[in-house]
């Protein structure tokens, strides 16, 4: 939609620390819950809820146990914001 993808993805345990410099990110939580890690702090994120993160923020994607989650991303952004992990 304009330009934008709509992606339901599963993710369980952590994924690596990354920055989308170019676009916010949208996760938007299906079933149970999840957490983001910012370098100076974290947000929790349960069903039914949406958080935006703001472009240039490294973050650290994670879930304890399965959380399906919708992303909205541009069509041309890579799942890792094109940067190596820190």
């Amino acid at each position: 939609m304009n330009d934008h993808k709509f992606k339901i993805v599963k993710i369980d345990g952590d994924y690596e620390w990354h920055v989308h410099p170019e676009t916010d990110k949208l996760f938007f939580v299906i079933k149970g819950e999840m957490i983001i890690d910012f370098r100076d702090g974290q947000v929790r994120i349960s069903k039914d809820e949406m958080f935006i993160v703001p472009k240039g923020l490294e973050i650290k994607p994670s879930a304890e146990k399965e959380c399906h989650i919708m992303l909205m991303e541009p069509k041309s952004e890579v799942d890792t914001g094109g940067t190596e992990s820190a």
